[in-house]
């Protein structure tokens, strides 16, 4: 069992830290690394972090893996962005959850989420920070073709929960054991008016999207 309530509590008056979990190669899209993926003529990596800033993050961490050397190039000169290299990303999304935690402060708040969630928008992440209670961990829900809520992303960890959250990941395991041991701190917010909750996968989801052909990488390289 983890005690989150060893750590000093966090100052809620200071905005959480975006965390953009981007290291993936994205082998099943079949389509390169999906933080390079353009949609509606952005990289996905650039939409996803400038979403969380005009949700209300006050700053954004990018882990990068497949691809670093472009997602990095595709990001420079975003404001209030930093990307950190994972390079154990091919062990699976776990390593870059706890690489980015790592990375940021002890002391902050952090809101997670994969790249590959196009739909995500800025009133989303804002209404998951203005329903977070101190303490607890807050995520999006959507509804499912059943009706039901359905736990997705973002997340919201307090900062409390973020040790063990990075000590619950491995592989290509994030924090969801941490989620499922830990349900009666979770809060979920309904998001299902504002997106579905949907993620890019295989080539099927492809179809949902605008999308504008993907350049040549910019930097010679795919990755570090």
């Amino acid at each position: 069992m983890f005690d989150q309530d060893q750590r000093a509590p966090a100052d809620h008056a200071v905005a959480p830290v975006g965390l953009v979990l981007a290291a993936g190669a994205g082998r099943r899209l079949g389509q390169g690394p999906k933080a390079l993926l353009r949609i509606n003529g952005a990289p996905l990596v650039v939409s996803v972090s400038s979403t969380l800033l005009a949700g209300g993050c006050s700053d954004v961490v990018v882990v990068t893996g497949a691809g670093a050397a472009d997602a990095t190039h595709v990001l420079a000169g975003q404001p209030s962005v930093r990307t950190v290299h994972n390079p154990s990303w091919v062990e699976g999304m776990g390593t870059s959850l706890r690489r980015g935690l790592q990375a940021i402060a002890p002391d902050r708040d952090v809101m997670v989420t994969p790249v590959d969630r196009p739909g995500i928008t800025a009133a989303e992440v804002a209404r998951i920070i203005a329903a977070h209670r101190p303490g607890r961990i807050t995520a999006a829900a959507h509804q499912g073709p059943d009706g039901r809520l359905r736990r997705g992303h973002p997340v919201l960890f307090d900062a409390r929960w973020c040790p063990a959250a990075s000590a619950a990941a491995h592989g290509d395991v994030g924090a969801k054991q941490l989620l499922r041991e830990q349900g009666a701190m979770l809060d979920l917010v309904d998001c299902s008016d504002l997106e579905d909750g949907s993620d890019l996968d295989v080539p099927a989801d492809l179809a949902r999207w605008v999308r504008s052909p993907i350049p040549a990488p910019a930097s010679g390289g795919t990755g570090v």
